[in-house]
């Protein structure tokens, strides 16, 4: 009976560590969902006002974390995102390494662990600006600094096409994906009333289907600096979005394109209310 009893409460004991867990890494996911759509509504403004004349920052997450730090209490913004960004990196890793299930291939595993190191480094970089370290490099130098180092390398031409043929097939498959509404199977949609379901649904489609024109034309982009081996032809995302100005349709293609990227920022929000985490 002393056997039983303590091997019960050890099992109490494990699945109430179990349940701590799992609660701490839903409210991990829920922040990084929040801080995510914060950047994703703030680059969307930003390029807006590109698109009408009056932007002076540049539409990409250090214009967006130069708007925040203007703010009242924007140093105090600027750790709750490094916060949030810390979270999502600490979920997604968790997704690559602790969760199990059919569900979840090697594959899924990998994306997982990719994007937490993206957000790690998102962290890092975040961190260093609130703490008075200056936004560095901008977007498009970055890009352009590192494809002209790549391109130094023996078949770096090659290393850099098949970079930019990557972005650009990531950009097509997340618009693929929202335009089919594949998200909606990582919401939990029977707790929304009808409408709200619509509109999250739309959140999702009109943001994602952005989301992936802006990544496979910075992809393009990159494909067209490989092949003209020209460093200078890559681009980051605020020079990508500045160049939608430059289509026949002027800079409504823009405003679009932004209006579709806050539109993502928003379904961030709605993500960290009804993900399944």
């Amino acid at each position: 009976m002393t056997s039983s009893n303590t091997q019960g409460r050890g099992q109490a004991v494990k699945s109430a560590a179990r349940s701590t867990q799992n609660e701490m890494l839903t409210a991990a996911g829920r922040a990084g969902f929040v801080a995510r759509g914060v950047v994703y509504v703030l680059i969307g403004a930003l390029a807006i006002q590109i698109a009408l004349g009056s932007g002076g920052e540049s539409a990409d997450r250090q214009g967006a974390l130069a708007q925040v730090a203007e703010q009242p209490f924007g140093k105090v913004m600027l750790w709750a995102m490094v916060v949030g960004f810390a979270s999502m990196a600490l979920w997604r890793g968790a997704r690559a390494v602790l969760t199990s299930g059919p569900e979840r291939k090697a594959g899924s595993r990998v994306l997982d662990g990719g994007r937490a190191v993206f957000y790690a480094f998102v962290c890092w970089t975040t961190a260093v600006y609130a703490a008075g370290g200056g936004q560095g490099s901008s977007g498009n130098e970055q890009s352009q600094d590192g494809t002209a180092s790549v391109l130094k390398l023996s078949y770096g031409q090659v290393l850099v096409g098949a970079a930019g043929c990557l972005l650009i097939g990531i950009g097509g498959v997340l618009a693929v994906r929202a335009a089919m509404r594949r998200f909606l199977r990582q919401l939990d949609t029977g707790t929304m009333s009808h409408r709200t379901k619509q509109v999250v649904t739309g959140l999702g489609v009109g943001g994602g289907v952005a989301r992936g024109v802006v990544f496979a034309a910075a992809g393009i982009f990159i494909l067209v600096a490989a092949v003209r081996f020209d460093p200078d032809e890559a681009k980051g995302v605020d020079a990508t979005l500045r160049s939608f100005t430059q289509t026949p349709v002027g800079p409504w293609l823009l405003v679009a394109v932004a209006i579709g990227l806050i539109l993502f920022g928003v379904f961030s929000f709605a993500s960290a209310r009804w993900r399944r985490l």
